[in-house]
């Protein structure tokens, strides 16, 4: 079988950072992204002897896949918005693959590396599963790509950002990871470009909540900035789980920023954002986020003073596929309030890959059985050259960076907040 794949029904601009003007994101950072590499896990050592096995498929038995990724709590729909994205792709396949149903499951890895490590854990224990869309934060990664790489399962997220998690120097126990989300080496350098440049910010502050991707873009955010010439005048960090920000804003506000870059997750991005306007001295203070809290729960959280609020993001007007068909499907299968967040299309682009990759490593036998080598799988997803998907042509790299990365500036409006939908139509580029 080959798979089926949504094709273009007009041309669209793309962002490619290679033609983008001096003003905006022209290349890859010259540099690796300011931070250390992923953290080197161990997997558990009994899982090592099944790694990399030939996978049998009985007669009449589902090819069995998985999601994980946060699916409770004040993130949920980071996860939700993506696990959609796979309902959706496997519509369009029939929900089936070489004669057999598929079968999904899913595990909740909290948007945290214990939650990662707890979901990743289950599903390794599982013998039946071929592979995996997911995780949907980068911390669940950390805690358990080494459980599933050391399984013999590929895992490819639609949704983590953070650079280290396709360094050179990631380490072995990231072999079965590979993503179809941008890296953040891009997000933090436009977001730092488009501050200096385009808004004509000479001083920002900035503000992590200690999650592997948020230290991340405001690592690279500060670096950008600082070598355009721009000044960080306050650099702060607060816990997960934090709702005053009194303390924090008003640190911030002696500093007497510019701008606020907050690439923080849902609640505490909506915490931040509603408490801005009641500290004196940030009365004119600009704010960027990013896609960590590109949700209509941000909108919730934040209420009228996410008005004007900037954040970075997939560019959806750069999609090369039929992106509007495949909204049109979402909303009939989820109803209006989808698209949930910002990674429906780049999990729909993952499921395909992932089936794509499973067709190269399945040999059908002659009494109705498959065998799928789990070797041959992972093979086939990082040889992934020229896929056409629904948000560009996707190549994987030798760790696994496989997303095209088109980042664009979105403004909130006040018609987002009253409707408490997300813009998708940038103001940048």
């Amino acid at each position: 079988m080959k798979l089926h794949k949504i094709s273009a029904l007009a041309a669209v601009s793309v962002l490619a950072f290679a033609a983008c003007t001096s003003g905006g994101a022209s290349s890859a950072p010259e540099s690796a992204a300011p931070e250390s590499a992923a953290p080197e896990t161990t997997a558990p050592e009994s899982m090592a002897p099944d790694a990399l096995r030939d996978l049998t498929i009985p007669a009449g038995e589902p090819v069995h896949i998985a999601y994980w990724g946060v699916l409770s709590g004040a993130d949920a729909s980071l996860g939700e918005d993506s696990e959609q994205g796979v309902e959706v792709a496997l519509d369009d396949i029939k929900n089936t693959f070489h004669g057999h149903d598929i079968l999904l499951t899913k595990e909740d890895g909290l948007c945290t590396p214990d939650g990662g490590a707890t979901a990743a854990t289950k599903l390794a224990a599982d013998s039946t599963l071929v592979g995996l869309i997911g995780s949907a934060c980068s911390d669940e990664v950390v805690g358990g790509i080494a459980t599933l790489t050391a399984a013999g399962l590929t895992t490819i997220s639609p949704s983590n950002t953070r650079p280290a998690l396709t360094a050179e120097n990631r380490g072995p126990t990231y072999a079965g990871y590979a993503r179809t989300a941008h890296n953040d080496a891009f997000q933090g350098k436009v977001a730092a470009e488009y501050a200096y440049n385009t808004m004509g910010m000479k001083s920002a502050a900035t503000i992590h909540d200690g999650s592997g991707y948020a230290e991340a873009l405001v690592g690279v955010f500060e670096k950008e900035f600082t070598a355009l010439g721009g000044k960080i005048v306050a650099s702060e960090a607060i816990a997960k789980g934090t709702t005053d920000m009194t303390t924090t804003l008003t640190t911030m506000a002696a500093a007497k920023p510019d701008l606020i870059y907050m690439p923080l997750f849902i609640a505490e991005a909506g915490f931040l954002q509603s408490q801005i306007p009641g500290v004196a001295g940030l009365e004119t203070v600009k704010t960027l986020g990013a896609d960590g809290h590109y949700s209509k729960d941000f909108l919730k959280a934040a209420g009228s003073s996410a008005v004007g609020h900037l954040q970075t993001s997939p560019n959806f007007s750069a999609f090369t596929g039929d992106y509007p068909g495949f909204i049109k499907k979402l909303k009939a299968k989820f109803g209006d309030a989808s698209p949930l967040s910002a990674f429906h299309a780049q999990a729909y682009d993952a499921t395909n890959m992932l089936f794509a990759a499973m067709d190269k490593a399945t040999t059908e036998n002659a009494d109705g059985s498959l065998t799928i080598g789990l070797g041959a799988l992972r093979d086939a997803v990082f040889a992934t050259k020229d896929f056409e998907g629904l948000t560009g042509t996707l190549s994987c790299t030798p760790t696994g960076d496989c997303g095209a990365p088109v980042i664009a500036v979105y403004e909130i409006t006040q018609a987002d907040v009253d409707a408490l939908t997300m813009p998708n139509k940038p103001i940048w580029p």
